[in-house]
């Protein structure tokens, strides 16, 4: 039975979120209208300026997102999507690229599990050597448009129970598992595995890891450490 390592993607393995990415190519190739970027600039700033939370500014972005999407034609989202997914693979992590690169010498079943869309995702992972990716899918409705609606949203939702289907799937073991993530929703598959590693973590994640003694690893500039536990 192969070993599993599960990757969360976004400011783990990809130093960005590819959602991010993909809301501000899609108004910049006039797929989405420019005014929604007003709809989450301000929380955007607030978080660079140290005066606001990512979190809340991501859900500021993903509320405009969920909001035009909606029409959108699946061709147009595909193509911007590959576009960014091409332009940004190439910026990720050392710590993250270097340990899946090393786990797949191992024979290691790599899984992947992302809340951004699942098709720039697997742009973006397939140089990367995962053997399973899991992101969110979008409803199409006629003519190949987007409804606005997310397909399976209970199962994305639960990285936990994805780990576990996996698991049954593919015939996997957790002896040995490693788990990376970076923020508390990662928490339940890192509870899951062996080997929990809590990398570049938010301040949620990084007190869990403490109270639990996981291994908490931080890339910055061009060093890498180890947090004492």
């Amino acid at each position: 039975m192969k070993k599993l390592a599960v990757f969360d993607i976004d400011g783990t393995v990809f130093r960005s979120s590819l959602l991010i990415e993909l809301v501000e190519a899609l108004v910049d190739e006039k797929v989405f209208p420019p005014h929604v970027r007003t709809q989450y600039q301000k929380e955007q700033m607030l978080w660079l300026d140290r005066k606001g939370g990512y979190e809340t500014y991501l859900e500021t972005l993903v509320k405009a997102f969920m909001e035009n999407i909606k029409g959108v034609e699946y061709v147009d989202f595909e193509r911007v999507g590959k576009m960014v997914a091409e332009k940004l693979q190439a910026r990720v992590y050392l710590y993250t690229r270097d340990l899946i690169i090393e786990l797949k010498k191992e024979n290691y079943f790599l899984l992947a599990i992302s809340q951004s869309p699942k098709s720039i995702l697997d742009e973006f992972g397939k140089s990367l050597g995962f053997d399973k990716i899991y992101g969110r899918f979008y409803e199409l409705g006629p003519s190949d448009r987007f409804t606005g609606k997310v397909t399976d949203e209970h199962l994305i939702s639960n990285k936990a129970n994805i780990v576990k289907r996996v698991l049954e799937k593919e015939n996997l073991t957790l002896k040995g598992s490693i788990g990376v993530g970076d923020t508390e929703g990662d928490i339940p598959f890192l509870e899951m595995v062996e080997m929990p590693i809590c990398f570049n973590p938010n301040k949620k994640l990084y007190r869990h890891a403490k109270l639990n003694g996981w291994k908490v690893v931080v890339e910055r500039k061009d060093m890498i450490y180890e947090m004492e536990k």
